[in-house]
């Protein structure tokens, strides 16, 4: 009961819809398919159904620390201990082995050093790009948001997969052209 709260957290991106803002919860899911999906995009050995797990619960956090802006510098401030608090919090209403479970998924999420973590952050990346991209800018025209800090936050993506990588960067030359991403 305690994770449907995260059908509350909005994020800033809008569906693709343009209907409304995506929550948590729905980015979780979405997240999880496209890791079924792209799969074959990722380091060669990467354990997709764990891939899957992780990005289930990656956000999960979100129920107490809320949702943190990809590019809000200030609340980047206090991102980690208000999610460290919150993922104390809501993993330790499992039994301990569950606990465990989901809390070391949450920290390897975070920490980005196995294949898995590399592949589901690229993917926690790429899918607010999409949304951003085919809603014509959405939430970068109403943040402002610049190439440069555009293309910072999509550089890992072209370090887990050459190809992945490539459609970024035409998906962000595409969305300068279109006027949805400002240059400078």
């Amino acid at each position: 009961m305690e994770i449907d709260k995260l059908k509350t957290i909005l994020r800033q991106t809008p569906l693709m819809d343009n209907s409304r803002r995506e929550n948590s919860a729905e980015h979780s899911w979405h997240l999880a398919v496209m890791a079924l999906i792209l799969g074959e995009y990722a380091e060669s050995g990467t354990d997709l159904t764990h891939v899957v797990k992780m990005v289930l619960v990656h956000d999960i956090v979100e129920i107490d620390a809320g949702d943190t802006f990809a590019y809000d510098v200030q609340g980047y401030t206090d991102k980690n201990e208000r999610e460290e608090r919150a993922a104390a919090r809501i993993f330790g209403l499992l039994p301990d082995e569950q606990r465990d479970e989901l809390m070391a998924l949450w920290h390897e999420f975070e920490a980005i050093t196995t294949p898995e973590a590399r592949f589901a952050n690229a993917l926690d990346r790429l899918e607010p790009l999409l949304g951003n991209y085919v809603t014509g800018g959405g939430s970068w025209q109403k943040a402002g948001v610049t190439l440069a800090k555009v293309q910072k936050r999509m550089e890992p993506i072209g370090n887990v997969s050459a190809a992945l990588g490539t459609y970024v960067q035409q998906i962000i030359a595409d969305s300068v052209a279109k006027g949805y991403i400002r240059e400078s």
